[in-house]
């Protein structure tokens, strides 16, 4: 059950039928699956096939370099991702209106950012089995 001070925060910050937190809760998801389970999977299949096999020339570059180097970008990536999504969140609050069409294009933006982690996820496994990129 959640604690009081949450629902308050929850119930204080809505933009419609949908708290911020929510959509927090999805970023979050959106950024595991498309830094963590990506970076695991991408280590994993250069492992297997070799970085040749990788399709994203950015991320090919970084798995050329050490696994240091790899780490601090994908904790970029999740540090300017969430700076994007905050300021996304933070404009949505401020807007005149019902928002209603500001929040079904941020759902459909977060949407798609969820699918792509997966097909992100899909695609590695793919290598990894088959050795060939669904791309």
């Amino acid at each position: 059950m959640p604690s009081k001070a949450r629902k308050d925060r929850g119930t204080a910050t809505q933009t419609g039928s949908t708290s911020v937190e929510e959509y927090w809760d999805w970023v979050a998801v959106g950024l595991f699956l498309m830094v963590t389970v990506d970076l695991l999977t991408s280590l994993y299949a250069a492992e297997v096939v070799g970085i040749e096999h990788e399709s994203n020339p950015v991320m090919r570059y970084l798995l050329s370099r050490s696994v240091g180097v790899v780490a601090l970008a994908h904790i970029a990536a999740v540090v300017l991702v969430s700076y994007f999504f905050y300021a996304l969140f933070e404009v949505l609050k401020y807007r005149s209106g019902d928002g209603r069409w500001s929040r079904i294009a941020l759902e459909l933006y977060i949407g798609l950012f969820v699918a792509s982690g997966l097909f992100v996820f899909a695609n590695n496994l793919t290598v990894v089995v088959l050795g060939d990129s669904l791309l």
